[in-house]
């Protein structure tokens, strides 16, 4: 019998372009783990002003928000905490008794998998995207040492914004640079999207990089990193991230911060289950 739903039960939720079930069964896993009264659903929205002014309304405790609202949902909140504030990028929002304070937990996350996965600080980068996850990207590689890097967009007024706030160059496209670190922070490569099967690089780009990073957790293998993994390349997933800052997010909904095996679980029971 699963765990029953009543007045009490307290609703969080997200917002993103095309939903899918990975965050839903995370949180929700996490939820019958613990014995916790809550309960995790993913939503879509055409209107965001309104959506969000319905989690102040209706007492929604917290939303993650993903592409493309990363940006468009600032104006909405009333506080940003210094993880959303340093970058301008919002996945986090928690709401106090109807105030709205925004975070932003894939900073952390990228920052964590840099060090984790011992990627060198000397190494040469390309970042693509120049929306709220590759600011995410751009302020945990130049945090981290990370020096000699490019961000890749086709937005020139927002590309080249991004690469000098974090002193790296910009251009906008990849072209005949092979750098080390390839991070694509686009929706490139995302289940249900216009470019589900295609690679945000050449081939030959992804054949000479060292590292190949993609934020994309839908699918967990991309073909950025099928292509990456069929050329021994080091790879870091989406699929961590989303596990590593959907933790974090927890923590701020809940206030629980549940264990490094209770998220390794629940992570594999969202992958599975997806």
């Amino acid at each position: 019998m699963g765990r029953e739903i009543n007045k009490d039960t307290v609703l969080c939720m997200s917002l993103a372009a095309r939903p899918s079930n990975h965050g839903t069964r995370f949180h929700n896993f996490l939820y019958d783990e613990l014995g916790l009264n809550y309960i995790y659903k993913a939503f879509t929205t055409t209107d965001l002003g309104a959506a969000i002014a319905g989690i102040r309304a209706l007492g929604i405790r917290g939303c993650a928000i993903s592409m493309p609202y990363k940006e468009e949902c600032i104006q909405y909140v009333d506080a940003m905490d210094d993880s959303a504030a340093a970058i301008q990028s919002v996945n986090t929002i928690v709401n106090a008794e109807g105030h709205l304070r925004a975070y932003n937990t894939d900073y952390l996350a990228v920052a964590h998998l840099l060090a984790e996965h011992e990627v060198p600080r000397e190494s040469t980068f390309a970042v693509l995207g120049s929306g709220g996850m590759a600011k995410a990207v751009v302020a945990a590689l130049r945090d981290a040492g990370f020096r000699e890097g490019t961000v890749v967009a086709r937005n020139g007024q927002t590309g080249a914004a991004l690469a000098e706030q974090y002193g790296f160059a910009w251009q906008p496209e990849l072209g005949d640079s092979r750098p080390q670190l390839i991070v694509n922070a686009t929706p490139v490569g995302m289940a249900g999207g216009p470019g589900a099967d295609d690679l945000p690089v050449p081939p030959e780009a992804v054949d000479a990089a060292k590292t190949v990073f993609d934020v994309v957790a839908m699918p967990a293998l991309t073909p950025l990193i099928r292509r990456a993994q069929a050329q021994g390349k080091k790879v870091i997933t989406g699929v961590e991230v989303s596990a590593l800052q959907a933790a974090e997010q927890f923590v701020l909904y809940t206030g629980v911060r549940p264990t490094e095996d209770q998220v390794r679980r629940a992570s594999e029971h969202a992958r599975r289950s997806s």
